[in-house]
């Protein structure tokens, strides 16, 4: 049986105690789920950090349950798309600098799906080059941006 992401995500919140309803949209590498609630800042957590963890437990359930399930990305009011676009423009400013004055640039610890993020805002750029770099006492990596030769 196929999985239900929106229903899986419902009733998830639900056990949680969130009064949220969920809209399911297709995406081109698999399904946005944008939860309604009224207590975004809850759900959203410090740095998106709730969000997150709530996206990571979605689609191992999902997987569980059906191993050709798409991803998800679990979303609250928008949160995501704003983080999104703030860190390409914080990627393109740095890549700006790179090409400016030639010094290596490095962003701050971030997660894996923060990274992934700059890596695709600036793969298609001839003169950038980024690289992940680990950073001691986390388990978060940096992005180092440097000329390409």
């Amino acid at each position: 049986m196929p999985a239900q992401p929106k229903e899986i995500l419902e009733q998830l919140l639900r056990l949680l105690g969130f009064d949220a309803t969920v809209e399911e949209h297709s995406m081109d590498q698999g399904l946005l789920l944008d939860v309604k609630t009224d207590e975004p800042g809850r759900l959203i957590g410090r740095q998106g950090q709730t969000l997150s963890e709530l996206q990571y437990i979605a689609n191992r359930l999902l997987f569980r349950q059906d191993q050709q399930a798409p991803k998800v990305m679990v979303d609250v009011g928008g949160y995501r798309a704003q983080a999104r676009e703030a860190l390409v423009q914080k990627a393109r400013e740095a890549a700006e600098k790179v090409r400016r004055w030639g010094d290596i640039v490095e962003l701050e610890p971030l997660n894996a799906f923060d990274r992934r993020i700059i890596h695709n805002a600036l793969k298609d750029d001839p003169s950038i080059e980024t690289h992940s770099v680990e950073v001691e006492g986390t388990d978060k990596k940096a992005i180092i941006l440097r000329p390409k030769h």
